[in-house]
């Protein structure tokens, strides 16, 4: 289930920092620290997005010039998603950065009926290692077009599946088609014009403070329809949970594919 919460901005104009995932992770986790039962305090299989909005550039920041910004956020765990809206929406006011933000409404994203191929765009980073299992590798940059980049993607997908405790050994050893092909025309451009699609962010894992590498940028991924769901609703890549891997599908308004949603 995906959903859109839109708030309003009682202080238009205010600035947060570019990269504003940690904010967001400390955020929903604050805010998982509020559901009335425990049961969801440890959950990790969650995404989110940044905040979007009309914004201006400025030194330092992105200032949010528009009186409503919106969040995505999504999960396969309906009940979770239920209980996050429901302890966000309790709060009068919560503040990100600079920005005084109040729940306002939600939309929820009609289902999606994956086949084999399907071409994405990030809307987060999406990270191929997670830094506690490869401390000495997380911001080393590997090229999205090689075999190498794909199987490690693969190999962070399938673990998290696995621990995900959604599948059965036997579904997990049967997802063996997996396929990331970046646009090569995209990351063509990128290099052409020296723009960065990957870059060194900064999270947290339980307090202490991590650099991981990220990329951005348009894909189609060969894989079975199990794990597009998966990776659609819970994040493509590691640290999901943290903000990073987000994705949605290319050409394709989400806002037309939006419906009110009541809790």
């Amino acid at each position: 289930m995906r959903v859109r919460i839109i708030f309003n901005l009682k202080n238009r104009g205010a600035k947060i920092h570019f990269h504003h995932q940690h904010l967001l992770a400390k955020f929903s986790q604050q805010v998982i620290a509020k559901f009335e039962s425990k049961q969801y305090r440890d959950f990790k299989y969650y995404n989110f997005s940044g905040l979007k909005g009309q914004i201006k550039v400025g030194k330092g920041g992105l200032h949010y010039l528009s009186s409503k910004v919106t969040l995505v956020f999504s999960s396969l765990n309906i009940d979770f998603i239920n209980s996050f809206l429901n302890a966000l929406f309790a709060l009068q006011q919560v503040q990100i950065g600079e920005m005084e933000l109040v729940p306002d409404s939600i939309e929820m994203e009609a289902d999606v009926d994956f086949e084999n191929k399907t071409k994405y765009v990030c809307i987060s980073p999406v990270l191929i290692l997670d830094p506690i299992l490869h401390t000495e590798e997380n911001k080393s940059f590997y090229e999205p077009y090689t075999d190498e980049f794909s199987d490690m993607l693969y190999e962070s997908t399938m673990l998290r599946m696995e621990k995900s405790g959604l599948y059965t050994p036997e579904q997990i050893s049967s997802y063996n088609q997996f396929q990331f092909l970046p646009d090569k025309e995209y990351l063509q451009k990128m290099t052409s014009e020296d723009k960065k699609y990957s870059r060194v962010y900064q999270t947290y894992i339980n307090g202490e403070k991590y650099e991981v590498r990220g990329y951005t940028l348009p894909f189609t991924l060969f894989a079975s329809p199990d794990v597009h769901n998966f990776i659609f609703h819970s994040g493509l890549g590691a640290l999901c949970e943290n903000g990073f891997g987000m994705i949605d599908l290319a050409n394709s308004d989400p806002i037309n594919r939006t419906i009110k949603y009541d809790l």
